[in-house]
């Protein structure tokens, strides 16, 4: 299975670092989900006979598409403080 880590920080859309330690934790565990289902995806499609670089464009087409309809959050105040 691929080994893929986690990106060193998560940032909000304001730039700031989400530093919640529940937070990260759960990013960390939908990375690995995420990492394990497209790494078995990929070498299916691979089997199947869909070439490489076409799944990575169909995945990143995906990706770009995806919508939320969440509001980005913004630095908690506590954490603007200095």
């Amino acid at each position: 299975m691929a080994d893929i880590p986690a990106p060193k920080a998560w940032y909000r859309a304001d730039g700031t670092v989400v530093s919640c330690t529940e937070s990260v934790k759960v990013l960390a565990e939908n990375w690995e989900e995420a990492v394990e289902l497209l790494q078995e995806q990929f070498e299916d499609a691979v089997l199947l006979g869909v070439g490489k670089d076409a799944f990575r464009a169909a995945m990143h087409e995906l990706v770009d598409a995806l919508a939320c309809d969440y509001e980005e959050k913004k630095a908690p105040v506590e954490s603007l403080k200095r």
